[in-house]
C-alpha cells in the first residue's frame, strides 16, 4: 500500500504532527525514503570552519547524517572533546589529506556490511523511541534516539534495518552538521550503513537520531496487524513479534542478543484505542488540537531488542495481584473477557510468578505482567519481558467446551511463557547458536511448573517421556538432524535453530538444574561453558569431580543419540555375571550408518530381573564402542532391563533371548516393570524394528500384552507408534490385518472402561479432576478404537452426532469431542458436514472452533476436502494461522492425502509468501504434508518439487526427502515380513 508523505510537519490524513514529532528528519525503513540526521556539540574553537563546512555541503550534497555527542564520557567518567585536535584517538584525523584519505581507503575497503554480524565497534546502551501509529489506514511513523558507547574506533555506523530505502541530507538550523562520505542500505545483511569522514572516538557516548514511516503490515512479524469481529463489526489491533531478527522491520536498531539497552517508549494514537509495552504507563496526556492521546512508556531494564514490544488495541482486561505486590493483567476481545475466558490463565499465572521466584531464588523483575490474547500470532505465544502475547488457542479457555488435553497443551504453553520471565528475559544467549539455553530450560520446566500446578497429573515423571524424548528422538534420529549447539552465521540460518531440537532435547538431557544460574547473568548474557561451569561447581561441592563440559559437549556439539545394545556374555572364560555393552550412532536409514566415529560418554542404569522381582540398579558409564562390565549374576530366566525410568537419552536394545523374557514378563506381570520402562519398551522396540535393528515382529509381539495394561503412558507410547504404522500402511492392499490386530489389543480394555459421562465435570473445570490419569486413558482408548474401524465406537459416535442436530444440543462431552466429530465426519454424509461446518463459523469458543475445523477434514468427500482447502487458502473464513493445520489434516486422511500433496504444491509460492519468514510455520507445512508419502511416485514428485521450489526452505525439505525415502525404504524392505508375521503371530513361550 502507499503510505503518505513524510516530509516534517507534513499533515496525514488531515491531522498535523506535534512539534516534537515535527522537526525530524525521515527515513522509511521500507519503501520509503530515508533521512538520518547526525550533529555533534558545537566547539567555540571551530565554529567559523563548521559554519563554513554547513554552507558548502548544503549547495553541494544532498545527504547527509546527523550526530549529537552525549557528554563524550569515557568510561570512568570523564567529559573528552569529540573534534579537539590533540584527544585521544584522532590521530587519523591529524594526518595530511593524503595520508587520511588512504588509511580511509584502507578501512572503508573492509566493507564491515558485508559481514553477516554487526561489527561491533559500537554498542547502544539506550534507545528513546516514539512512535505515532494510524489504525485508519494502517500506518506508523516515528523517531528513535540511540544512545550509543563508542568501543573501538570506527568511521562507520553500521545497524539493522529491513528493507531500507534511500535518504538525502537535511541540516537543522543551530545544530552542526557532521560531514559524511556516503549513506547506504544493505539489504543483503538487512543493514544500513553510514559512512563518516571523522571517526568516532573509543570510550564516548553519542547520539544517533533517526525518523522513519513504515506500514502496519498484514503479515505475521515485525508490527502487523490482526482483526476479529464483535457484534457483526470488524475491529483492528496492531501487535508486534520481533523474535528473533524482526525488530529491525519496526526501527532501525541494533538487532542482536548481545545488545542488550534500555528503552524508553513513547506511543500516541487515537484515544479509542488502548496502548500496552514491556513497563506500565508512566504518563499519559490528550493532545488539544486532535484529542489524541500519548503514552509514556516506563524505562525498561537492559534487554535484547527482541523482547521489546508493544500492541495498539481496544481490548478490556482482568487483572489480579501477587503477594508481592506485581499486577497481572489479561487482556482480550471484550467478550472473552466478559465470559471469563481468561480467568483460568490468570489464575495459574499468579501462581506461577511465585512458585519461580521461590524456586530460582530470584524475584520477578518488573512491576507488572500483562498477558495479551490475539486471533492472529505466528507461535503459540511470545515471552516478551512484561507483555506475553499469545495466540488466543493457547490461552483462552472456556471450561465447558474445552477437553482436559486442551487444556493441558494451553497450561503447558502458559508455563513455559512465564519461565521466560527468566530464561530468556532476565538471561538471554549471547548468539542464536545457544538458543537452546532458554528454550530448553524453559520447554524443561513446562513440565516442572505444571507439576507445581497440577501434581496429579504427574507430568515431569511420566508425560514427559512420551511427549519430550519419544517425540524428539523421532527427529534426532535422522542423518538430518542437527548438534543442538550449532553455528548460526546468515539470518536466514536462524530458523534452523528454533526447531524440536532446540526446545526438547535439551530439556530431555537436564538431568540437574542449577538454581543460580540465573543470578550470574542478571540482565545479562549467557553462554553454554557458563552453564557447565556452575554444574561442574555444584558437582564438586558434592565431592564428585565431574567434568560436566567435557561429558555434555558430547551431547550438544554432536548430533543425534547413541544405541546402547546389552547382551549377557555367555561365553565360557567368562562367567555369567558379565554383560557386553556396545554403542552405535542410531540412525533410522541403514545406508546411511558407515560412519560410526560419534561416539557419547553414556551414564548407562542397568538391573536385573526375573518372574518375580527387580533388583536394584547400577550404574555404568559407557565411554566406549564395546565394553565389559560386571553387574551381578544371571541364570537362563534373568533379564536385562536398561536405562531405569528412561532417565537417559538413548536407545537401549537387547540380544534376542532377552527380549522375549522381557516380552514374557509383560504378558505375565507387567507392574514388575516400572510404568515409565514399559513405555520405554514399547517406544524403543517399534522404532528399531522401523530403523532395521530389530525383526518386526518384535515389536508387535510385545504389545501383545495390552490387555493388561492399566496405565495410561504406556498405551499413550504404544497409540503414538501405531499411528505412525497406520499412515504408513493405510493405503495397502492388506491394511486390515494390521487394523484388526490392533482392535484385538484395544477391544477387551476399551469395553472394560467404556465412554464418560455426558457434559462436564461438577467442578466446571476438566482440568481439576483428580481422575485426570484414567480420563486420559479413556480417551487414548476411544480414539484407537474409533480409528481403526471399532463398531460400537463408529456406532455410538454417530448417535452423539444425530443427537446434537436434532435437539440443536451438544451433549458431547468435551473430552472427547474432537473423536466424536471426526468419526461423525468421516461416516455420515454431507449434510453433517455442512452442519460442523456452520457450528464452526458460529463458535465463539476458541477451543470449539479449532476442533470444529479439524473434524471438518475427516470428510471421505474428495469434493469437499478440495472445497475447504481453496476456502482456507483464498477466503477470511479460516483464521490465517490455521491454514497450515487445514492441509496438515486433510493430508492425513487417507482420501485426501494426494488432494493436499498436490494443493501443496501448486500453492507454495503463496504459502511460502505467507509463512516463509515464520519461524515453525513453514517447517511445520512442509513437514506436515509429506510425512506419510510412502510411495516410489510420491518420492519422485518430492524430489522434483525440491528441485523447482526448494530454495528459501531452510532444512524442513531436506529432513522432509529422509523421511520419505525412509517410508519408501520400509515398504521395500519390511514391509512383507510384518504382514507375514501378522497372517500369523507364533505363539509366545
Amino acid at each position: 500500500m502507499g503510505l503518505n508523505d513524510s516530509s516534517p510537519g507534513a499533515m496525514r490524513n488531515g491531522r498535523g504532527l506535534s512539534d516534537q514529532w515535527a522537526e525530524s528528519v525521515v527515513v522509511r525503513p521500507r519503501t520509503t525514503e530515508r533521512h538520518i540526521t547526525v550533529h555533534k556539540r558545537l566547539v567555540l574553537g571551530f565554529a567559523l570552519s563548521i559554519l563554513t563546512l554547513i554552507i558548502v555541503t548544503a549547495v553541494a550534497v544532498v545527504l547527509s547524517v546527523r550526530f549529537e555527542e552525549c557528554g563524550g564520557r569515557d568510561r570512568d567518567g570523564m567529559t573528552g572533546e569529540l573534534g579537539s585536535r590533540g584527544s585521544s584517538g584522532s590521530g587519523k584525523m591529524n594526518g595530511s589529506r593524503g595520508e587520511r584519505m588512504g588509511e580511509r581507503g584502507d578501512e572503508e575497503a573492509a566493507q564491515p556490511w558485508r559481514n553477516s554480524r554487526l561489527p561491533g565497534s559500537l554498542r547502544p546502551r539506550h534507545y528513546d523511541l516514539r512512535l505515532a501509529v494510524y489504525m485508519d489506514n494502517f500506518t506508523f511513523s516515528g523517531d528513535v534516539s540511540i544512545e550509543l558507547e563508542c568501543v573501538n574506533a570506527t568511521r562507520f555506523i553500521v545497524l539493522h534495518s529491513d528493507r531500507s530505502g534511500s535518504g538525502r541530507l537535511v541540516n537543522r538550523p543551530g545544530g552542526g552538521a557532521m560531514r559524511i562520505h556516503r549513506h547506504f542500505p544493505f539489504p543483503a545483511n538487512q543493514m544500513y550503513v553510514v559512512v563518516l569522514h571523522r571517526e568516532l572516538k573509543p570510550m564516548r557516548l553519542y547520539r544517533l537520531n533517526i525518523t522513519f514511516d513504515a506500514a502496519i503490515e498484514d503479515e505475521l512479524l515485525g508490527f502487523f496487524r490482526s482483526s476479529y469481529t464483535l457484534q457483526r463489526e470488524k475491529r483492528y489491533l496492531a501487535v508486534t513479534q520481533f523474535s528473533p531478527i524482526h525488530a529491525r522491520k519496526a526501527f532501525p536498531c541494533f538487532d542482536e542478543p548481545i545488545y542488550k539497552a534500555t528503552f524508553s517508549l513513547t506511543l500516541r494514537h487515537d484515544p479509542q484505542y488502548t496502548s500496552l509495552s514491556n513497563m506500565p504507563v508512566e504518563s499519559s496526556t490528550l493532545a488539544d488540537e486532535d484529542g489524541w492521546v500519548t503514552n509514556h512508556f516506563a524505562r525498561t531494564p537492559r534487554m535484547s531488542t527482541y523482547y521489546l514490544a508493544w500492541a495498539v488495541c481496544n481490548f478490556t482486561y482482568k487483572e489480579t495481584q501477587t503477594d508481592s505486590g506485581v499486577t497481572i493483567r489479561l487482556y482480550a476481545r471484550p467478550d472473552a473477557i466478559s465470559s471469563g475466558a481468561g480467568d483460568y490463565a490468570l489464575h495459574i499465572t499468579k501462581r506461577l510468578l511465585g512458585f519461580y521466584q521461590d524456586y530460582f531464588k530470584v524475584q520477578y523483575s518488573l512491576p507488572k505482567l500483562d498477558l495479551l490474547a490475539v486471533p492472529k500470532h505466528p507461535y503459540a505465544a511470545m515471552e516478551n519481558w512484561g507483555l506475553s502475547v499469545f495466540v488466543e488457542q493457547k490461552i483462552l479457555l472456556d471450561a465447558e467446551v474445552s477437553s482436559s488435553s486442551y487444556q493441558m497443551e494451553l497450561t503447558m504453553v502458559v508455563v513455559h511463557e512465564i519461565c521466560h520471565q527468566w530464561f530468556g528475559d532476565l538471561v538471554t544467549p549471547v548468539w542464536w547458536e545457544d538458543v537452546w539455553l532458554k528454550e530448553g530450560f524453559a520447554h524443561f520446566f513446562e513440565y516442572v511448573g505444571t507439576d507445581f500446578l497440577f501434581p496429579k497429573w504427574n507430568m515431569e515423571k511420566q508425560r514427559f517421556l512420551t511427549d519430550v524424548l519419544h517425540e524428539v528422538m523421532l527427529l534426532d534420529g535422522l542423518s538430518s538432524s542437527h548438534p543442538i549447539s550449532q553455528e548460526v552465521q546468515q539470518a536466514t540460518d536462524i530458523d534452523r535453530v528454533f526447531d524440536w531440537i532446540a526446545y526438547k532435547k535439551v530439556s530431555a538431557e537436564l538431568v540437574f538444574i542449577q538454581k543460580d544460574t540465573s543470578q550470574i547473568h542478571m540482565y545479562s548474557n549467557a553462554a553454554r561453558d557458563d552453564l557447565w561451569n556452575k554444574l561442574s561447581q555444584a558437582m564438586r561441592s558434592e565431592g564428585r569431580d565431574i567434568n560436566i563440559g567435557e561429558m555434555m559437549d558430547r551431547w550438544t556439539l554432536q548430533m543425534g543419540y547413541p544405541i546402547i545394545t546389552i547382551s549377557k556374555n555367555q561365553s565360557e572364560q567368562v562367567p555369567t555375571h558379565y554383560i557386553t555393552v556396545t554403542q552405535e550412532h542410531f540412525l533410522y536409514g541403514e545406508e546411511v550408518r558407515n560412519n560410526n566415529s560419534l561416539q557419547w560418554q553414556v551414564p548407562l542404569t542397568v538391573a536385573l530381573g526375573n518372574a518375580s522381582t527387580v533388583c536394584s540398579e547400577s550404574l555404568i558409564w559407557v565411554n566406549n564402542k564395546t565394553e565389559t562390565h560386571r553387574i551381578g549374576e544371571m541364570d537362563d530366566n534373568t533379564w536385562l532391563l536398561g536405562n531405569i525410568n528412561q532417565t537417559g537419552y538413548f536407545r537401549v536394545n537387547y540380544d534376542l533371548q532377552n527380549w522375549k523374557l522381557l516380552i514374557q514378563q509383560l504378558h505375565n506381570n507387567p507392574q514388575i516393570i516400572s510404568v515409565g520402562n514399559r513405555a520405554g519398551l514399547i517406544d524403543d522396540a517399534f522404532n528399531l524394528a522401523r530403523a532395521g535393528y530389530l525383526p518386526q515382529g518384535v515389536s508387535l509381539q510385545l504389545i501383545g500384552y495390552l490387555p493388561e495394561e492399566t496405565s495410561f503412558l504406556p498405551w499413550h507410547a504404544a497409540s503414538r507408534a501405531l499411528y505412525q504404522l497406520d499412515k504408513l500402511l493405510d493405503r495397502t492392499d492388506e491394511y486390515s490385518l494390521f487394523s484388526d490386530y490392533v482392535l484385538k489389543q484395544v477391544a477387551s480394555r476399551y469395553h472394560q472402561i467404556g465412554w464418560p459421562t455426558n457434559g462436564p465435570s461438577n467442578e466446571g473445570s476438566n482440568v481439576l479432576q483428580a481422575s485426570y490419569q484414567t480420563e486420559e486413558l479413556q480417551r487414548e482408548l476411544i480414539m484407537l478404537a474409533c480409528s481403526f474401524g471399532n463398531k460400537q465406537c463408529h456406532r455410538q459416535a454417530v448417535v452423539y452426532i444425530s443427537d446434537w442436530i436434532s435437539s440443536n444440543k451438544n451433549r458431547i462431552p468435551p473430552n472427547i469431542r474432537d473423536i466424536v466429530y471426526c468419526t461423525g465426519v468421516s461416516l455420515m454424509d454431507e449434510d453433517v458436514w455442512e452442519f460442523i461446518w456452520m457450528k464452526f463459523h458460529s463458535s465463539t469458543a476458541v477451543s470449539e472452533k479449532k476442533i470444529l475445523l479439524e473434524a471438518l477434514t475427516c470428510s471421505d468427500n474428495t469434493f469437499l476436502l478440495n472445497r475447504l482447502l481453496n476456502l482456507s487458502l483464498t477466503s477470511d473464513l479460516v483464521p490465517e494461522q490455521d491454514v497450515i493445520d487445514v492441509i496438515i489434516h486433510v493430508g492425513r486422511n487417507p482420501q485426501g492425502r494426494n488432494l493436499a500433496w498436490k494443493y501443496f504444491r501448486d500453492k507454495w509460492d503463496v504459502l511460502n509468501a505467507r509463512y516463509g519468514e515464520a519461524l515453525f510455520m513453514n517447517s511445520k507445512l512442509i513437514g506436515g504434508v509429506t510425512e506419510f508419502l510412502n510411495t516410489e511416485k510420491e518420492l519422485s514428485e518430492l524430489k522434483e518439487f525440491i528441485q523447482s521450489s526448494g530454495v528459501g526452505a531452510g532444512p524442513a525439505l531436506p529432513r522432509a526427502l529422509e523421511i520419505v525415502e525412509g517410508n519408501v525404504r520400509w515398504h521395500r524392505l519390511h514391509r512383507r515380513q510384518f504382514y507375514q508375521w501378522l497372517r500369523k503371530p507364533p505363539a509366545l513361550g
